[in-house]
């Protein structure tokens, strides 16, 4: 007879899911145990779902977790016994973390590969990708390796399953000191909140050789800016800031000055505009990613030479460029965070992302913090949009690539905009889309200014701060609205179109209004979406990464003749 235990919360699968039942007595307990090395797939209302992946037990090694307390989690929270080949997948993936570490040679010019065994050794040694990585062989378990191939290794090692453990170590950078303020420029106290001081703890490891390398993931609105100088305070040492966008270097820059006691001359800017370095430099991926033509250098990767940086932080770092990813390969001496609400990548780059980044360090569920009220309380609707006869025959006959746009542009959703703005009359409201024909029919109809990548930065500012000040009630932004957008009072969001079925697009979007209201209000996030149309599948692949996080969609459907 099969054991059962009614009261616990999990059902583990043979296919490596979890099942959470929610309303379980033992429910908290069972996600808090195994939420370190099981990846949240989706959270729904009543069970939700994670999945054991390799980076979810590998993350899980890296930070500590014993693989004997995974199978323990399981074992103790399981309505029915665990497959025995779960527990198996556990113990091989888990052990294999550590199995290959680096370390700092004794004359201090290289690296040492020391491998568990002889038979791992040959295997590595038979691997295409690795044996050239490998420049002598010093004894039956070590290798020496070149500094300069610390990231590819690691990379490579990822990829045949057998993650090193980096204990080389990272070179002094020139001395940068910090301190945060415990009252802001505006008088306002400022108190780190608990998962920020500890998220920045478990990445610094008080400058450990086990820390001082990885991704801390919390949802837009929580601080994640806050962590990063948090982590530059610890390390003390010059700092290279990498970011998405000019809008977000002013914002790391105000929240530096605000929230350290850093002064105006250490914060350099290296931009389009401004190209200069300091203690602390700003700069974008794009400036980064810049070259002349194809076949061209990137003539601004000196950057990365520039000083001797001790810290390099990466905003939004699932949205890191290819290019940069390989200078990254060869900065591991340097330490690296890497700040994102997720680590979801669509070009599935994750991988990447732990080795040459680091290991996932800290994460918390959107949800948890809405609850303690560090983010605020949102809810999201899809309103489904008809197509009048002459949009419906459009699409119908259009080729395949271009009816994702007709269906996105659809004329009925102006109308659908308007009604909102009138029932959200009083609210400070963002409408976003993908494409600027619609944008400026949709300014032009809701009175709001108009921001796109093509409008000045200087107007952007003053637009932004006039939102803020309530001089204006709204904006229409294209997809430079995605990211670090410093707008707090931002509680509605309308968004007209996207790109594709993109879950990291759709988890920044709901992020642009989570900062906590002063008066405690709910956020509104509504999408558009045209019916009868492939947009209602691209926007059900967009919801995904909501859901998995515990927000539920209410659909309205407008049928109209």
């Amino acid at each position: 007879m099969m054991s059962y235990y009614p009261e616990n919360a999990l059902i583990v699968q043979s296919d490596r899911t979890i099942l959470l039942e929610v309303h379980s007595p033992t429910a908290e307990v069972a996600r808090e145990a195994i939420a370190p090395f099981a990846e949240l797939v989706k959270s729904p209302e009543h069970i939700h779902t994670y999945r054991l992946t390799p980076l979810s037990i590998w993350n899980a090694r890296a930070a500590g977790l014993a693989v004997e307390r995974m199978v323990e989690a399981l074992q103790t929270y399981s309505k029915y016994v665990v497959p025995d080949a779960v527990l198996q997948e556990i113990e091989v993936l888990g052990k294999r973390y550590g199995l290959t570490r680096l370390e700092q040679s004794d004359d201090g010019f290289s690296l040492l590969l020391k491998v568990a065994d002889k038979p791992l050794a040959e295997l590595l040694l038979r691997e295409e990708a690795i044996a050239p990585l490998l420049e002598q062989r010093l004894s039956p378990l070590s290798f020496r390796v070149n500094p300069g191939f610390r990231g590819l290794l690691k990379k490579a090692l990822v990829e045949v399953g057998y993650p090193a453990e980096d204990l080389a170590g990272y070179v002094s950078g020139d001395a940068l000191p910090l301190n945060l303020r415990p009252v802001a420029h505006n008088g306002q106290a400022f108190n780190l909140r608990p998962y920020q001081k500890e998220a920045a703890d478990v990445f610094y490891q008080s400058g450990r050789v086990q820390g001082g390398s990885g991704v801390i993931c919390l949802p837009c609105g929580a601080g994640k800016t806050i962590v990063g100088m948090t982590a530059m305070a610890q390390v003390q040492e010059n700092t290279l800031i990498l970011t998405t966008s000019l809008t977000s270097v002013r914002q790391w820059r105000r929240e530096l000055i605000d929230k350290t006691d850093l002064t105006e001359d250490a914060i350099a800017e290296y931009s389009g505009e401004i190209k200069s370095t300091g203690p602390v430099t700003l700069a974008t991926y794009q400036i980064l990613t810049y070259r002349p033509h194809k076949e061209a250098d990137f003539p601004h990767f000196s950057l990365f030479q520039a000083r001797a940086w001790g810290l390099i932080i990466y905003d939004e770092v699932h949205l890191l460029p290819a290019p940069v990813f390989r200078i990254t390969a060869e900065l591991q001496a340097r330490r690296r965070l890497g700040l994102t609400a997720t680590l979801i990548r669509e070009d599935g780059r994750e991988g990447d992302v732990f080795a040459l980044i680091g290991p996932k360090r800290y994460d918390v569920p959107w949800r948890e913090l809405e609850a303690q009220g560090f983010i605020a309380t949102a809810t999201c609707t899809e309103i489904r949009v008809s197509q009048d006869e002459d949009e419906q025959m459009s699409y119908a006959v259009a080729p395949r690539r271009q009816q994702f746009r007709i269906a996105a542009e659809n004329p009925r959703k102006v109308d659908v905009v308007l009604q909102l703005l009138q029932q959200e009359t009083g609210h400070k409201i963002l409408v976003i889309g993908e494409y600027i024909d619609q944008l400026k029919t949709l300014a032009r109809a809701t009175g709001f200014p108009l921001i796109t990548g093509q409008t000045a930065q200087q107007q952007r500012e003053t637009l932004y701060q006039q939102f803020r000040e309530g001089a204006i009630a709204g904006l229409v932004l294209s997809r430079v609205g995605n990211f670090a957008l410093d707008l707090p009072d931002a509680d509605v969001l309308i968004q007209v179109s996207g790109k594709y079925g993109s879950r990291q697009e759709e988890a920044q979007r709901l992020g642009r209004i989570l900062r906590p209201k002063s008066d405690g209000r709910t956020a509104k996030f509504y999408t558009l979406v045209s019916q009868r149309t492939c947009e209602e599948d691209f926007a059900r692949h967009r919801q995904l990464f909501l859901t998995e996080q515990g927000y539920g969609y209410q659909i309205e459907i407008l049928d109209r003749d």
